[in-house]
C-alpha cells in the first residue's frame, strides 16, 4: 500500500509475530516480540487471479505540475479500462478525504469503469466502513454489482487516514467501536432479508429489506495490515481476507495465513479466498523501474512520514524493500512475476493485487506499468503458478 495502510489495521510496515488459533469468542494475542520461524505455505490452486489498485493519486504532469483532482479521476478511469482490456482479474480504487488523493467516492468511479468494460471484477482499496453508514454501503456496491452485470466486490477497512472522521462527525475515540458494530450490521445485510438490527452508531432497523438487491450475493473482503485480532474478525464474520503487506518479508505473514484458516474452521464458517495487496511498479528493466518509481515514491513516503513521526526513506533502505525479498514489487517483467509467484505460493494466496499508483508517479508512466504487468508480468506469474501447482 506505498507508505500507508487503508486497511483493518493502522501499522504502515507491520509484520505478524507467532500466533495461534483462538477458540471461538475468544481473541489470543501473542506477547510483544514473540518470533516464529515461518514455514511458506505451499499453494494447492492450479491458478492466481492478479488484480490492480489505486488511491487516486494526485499526480504530475510532464511539466512537474499537479494534475487537477478531476482529471486524475478521468485518467483512473483510463486505468481501470486498460486493466479489463489486457485480461486483469480485479480493479480496486481507494477511498480518501484529503487533498493529495482524489477520489472520495470508489463506487462512483468504479461505476464509470464498468460502463466501458466487459470483465473485470470491481470494488474498492477500500471502504472506510468506520465513518459510513452500512446501509448505503451496501445499497451502493449492490448498484455497482447491477450496472457492471455482478461484478461488484467491496472491501472493508477502518482505514489508517483519519481525515473521514471529523468530516461525516465521527469521534476517534470510537475507531474500534465504530467499526465492529457496523461491521457486524454489514454481515447481517449481506443475506439479503429482512433485518432487524440495533446498535448505538446508526438508528434501528426493524424487518429492513434494502434495495436493490445482487443477482449473487456481494462478495465482501475485510482488509488486514498488521493484527492477530483483525484476522480473527474477519474469520469469524466468514469474510474473504485482504493482506496489505507494506513492509518486511511478505512470507512472514504465514502465521496470518494459518490462524486464518484455522479460525475459519474454529467459527464453524466455510471456506475463504486470501489476496495480498503490495504496492509496485513495472519498467523495461530493473534499473529503469527503479529509476522511474523511486523520485515519487520518496516524496510519498517523506509526505506522509512528516505527518506520522517517520524518519526520512534512503535510497539504500528503497533498494532492500525493492529487493529480492521486500514488499516492493519494482522492477522488470521478470523480476516481478517472480516475486508475486514466491508471495503466492509461499502464502496460499488466491489474488495478487498490484498498488500500482504512488504519489506523484504520472499517469503516462502508470499506463506503461499496467501494460506491461498484464502483458509480461501476468503470463508469466500464471505460467508459473499452475506449473508449480501441477509438479
Amino acid at each position: 500500500m506505498s507508505s500507508t495502510n487503508d486497511h483493518d489495521d493502522t501499522a504502515a510496515h507491520a509484520v505478524p509475530r507467532a500466533v495461534s488459533a483462538p477458540k471461538p469468542g475468544a481473541t489470543s494475542v501473542p506477547e510483544q516480540g514473540a518470533t516464529s520461524a515461518v514455514t511458506p505455505l505451499r499453494s494447492a490452486h492450479t491458478s492466481v487471479e492478479l488484480g490492480l489498485d489505486t488511491f487516486g493519486d494526485v499526480t504530475v504532469d510532464a511539466s512537474g505540475d499537479l494534475v487537477p483532482s478531476p482529471q486524475v479521476i478521468r485518467n483512473v478511469v483510463e486505468e481501470g479500462v486498460l486493466a479489463d482490456r489486457l485480461g486483469l482479474d480485479y480493479f480496486g480504487v481507494g477511498e480518501h478525504h484529503r487533498d493529495d488523493f482524489a477520489v472520495s467516492a470508489p463506487d462512483v468511479v468504479l461505476a464509470a469503469i464498468a460502463g466501458r468494460t466487459e470483465r473485470i471484477r470491481l470494488g474498492s482499496a477500500v471502504t472506510v466502513l468506520s465513518s459510513d453508514d452500512p446501509v448505503r454501503v451496501f445499497q451502493r456496491f449492490a448498484t455497482l454489482d447491477a450496472v457492471s452485470g455482478g461484478r461488484a466486490e467491496v472491501m472493508l477497512g477502518r482505514g489508517s487516514f483519519t481525515e473521514s472522521f471529523p468530516l461525516f462527525g465521527y469521534d476517534l475515540a470510537d475507531y474500534e467501536h465504530l467499526f465492529e458494530e457496523k461491521l457486524d450490521l454489514f454481515v447481517r445485510l449481506l443475506e439479503e432479508g429482512p433485518v432487524t438490527w440495533s446498535g448505538d452508531t446508526r438508528s434501528p432497523l426493524v424487518d429492513a429489506r434494502l434495495q436493490p438487491t445482487t443477482d449473487s450475493g456481494l462478495r465482501t473482503w475485510v482488509g488486514v495490515g498488521g493484527s492477530p485480532e483483525s484476522v480473527i474478525r474477519a474469520a469469524r464474520h466468514g469474510l474473504a481476507m485482504v493482506l496489505a503487506i507494506i513492509g518486511g518479508d511478505p512470507l512472514r505473514f504465514a502465521p496470518f495465513v494459518e490462524l486464518y484458516r484455522r479460525a475459519l474452521d474454529e467459527y464453524g464458517r466455510a471456506w475463504q479466498p486470501i489476496a495480498i495487496h503490495s504496492p509496485g511498479y513495472v519498467g523495461a528493466t530493473d534499473e529503469q523501474a527503479a529509476e522511474e518509481y523511486w523520485p515519487h515514491y520518496r516524496e510519498m513516503h517523506g509526505r506522509i512520514g512528516r505527518e506520522r513521526g517517520w524518519p526520512p526513506m534512503t535510497r539504500h533502505q528503497f533498494d532492500q524493500v525493492a529487493g529480492p525479498d521486500g514488499a516492493l514489487y519494482v522492477g522488470s517483467a521478470e523480476t516481478v512475476a517472480a516475486k508475486i509467484v514466491r508471495a503466492v505460493d509461499g502464502l496460499g494466496a488466491d489474488r495478487f493485487d498490484l498498488k500500482y499508483s504512488a504519489g506523484t508517479l504520472p499517469h503516462e508512466l502508470s499506463m506503461a506499468s499496467i501494460e506491461r504487468y498484464g502483458t509480461e508480468v501476468a503470463p508469466l506469474v500464471r505460467s508459473a503458478v499452475s506449473g508449480r501447482a501441477a509438479a
